[in-house]
C-alpha cells in the first residue's frame, strides 16, 4: 500500500512539478507584493489600522468571548470554503486564472500582515507576526499549492479532453482522485485550524507577555 501510495505521489510530482514551482513562486511573490503594499498605505490608513490592531492586542491580552472553539470552527470554515472553491474553479476549463488569483492573494494577505506588523511594532511586530502565522501556515502554505495545482490538472484533463474529443483522458478518474486529495487536505488544514485555535492564541500571549 504505501509502496503504490509512494508511485503515485512521485507520479503526480513529475507530471505537475513545473506547476508546483510555479505556484511556488506565485505564492512567494504574492507575500512580497502584500509587503510592498504596506508602504503605499496613506499615514492616516496606517494609524487607524494600527489603532484597530491595538485595541484588538489589548481586548487579547484581558481576555475575550472569542474561544480557541470558535476560532478552530472559523478557520476550518474558512480553509473549506476556500479549497472548496479552488475544487470547484477547477472543475470549469476558464477557472485556471482564479486559482492562481486566489493563491497569489493567499500571500497577498500573509505578506501584508506580516509586513504591517514588523513595520508598526518592530521587532516586537516581528515576533507576533511569528507566533500568529508562522506555525499554522507551515501546513497551510503547502496545502494550498497541492490543492492549486490539483485543480489546474482537474482544468488541463478537461480541456485535452474536449480538444482531443476522444475519451483517452480520464476526466472522471482525475476528478475522484481530486477529490480524495481535497480530502486529506481538508484534515491537514484541520490540523492547521488545531494549531491557530489553541496554540498560536498561546504564543501571542507569551510574545505581548515578553515584548511589553
Amino acid at each position: 500500500m504505501f509502496q503504490t501510495m509512494s508511485l503515485l505521489i512521485q507520479k503526480h510530482w513529475f507530471e505537475y512539478r513545473s506547476f508546483y514551482w510555479f505556484s511556488l513562486i506565485l505564492l512567494f511573490m504574492g507575500i512580497v507584493f502584500g509587503a510592498v503594499m504596506v508602504n503605499s498605505l496613506s499615514l492616516g490608513l496606517k494609524n487607524d489600522l494600527y489603532h484597530y490592531l491595538q485595541q484588538f492586542l489589548t481586548q487579547f491580552q484581558s481576555g475575550t468571548d472569542i474561544t480557541p472553539k470558535h476560532i478552530f470552527l472559523q478557520s476550518i470554515s474558512h480553509h473549506a470554503g476556500y479549497v472548496g472553491l479552488m475544487w470547484v474553479l477547477g472543475l470549469s476549463v476558464a477557472g485556471v486564472p482564479f486559482i492562481l488569483i486566489l493563491l497569489f492573494l493567499k500571500g497577498v494577505v500573509a505578506g501584508f500582515t506580516i509586513g504591517f506588523l514588523v513595520q508598526q511594532m518592530g521587532s516586537s511586530g516581528f515576533f507576533l507576526a511569528f507566533a500568529s502565522i508562522l506555525p499554522q501556515n507551515i501546513i497551510v502554505i503547502p496545502a494550498y499549492i497541492i490543492m492549486a495545482v490539483t485543480s489546474v490538472g482537474i482544468s488541463l484533463s478537461i480541456i485535452k479532453h474536449l480538444f482531443k474529443q476522444t475519451r483517452t483522458t480520464p476526466v472522471p478518474a482525475v476528478i475522484l482522485r481530486s477529490l480524495v486529495i481535497s480530502g486529506a487536505i481538508l484534515l491537514l488544514l484541520g490540523a492547521a485550524a488545531a494549531i491557530e485555535g489553541f496554540l498560536s492564541p498561546v504564543m501571542m500571549k507569551n510574545v505581548l507577555e515578553w515584548t511589553t
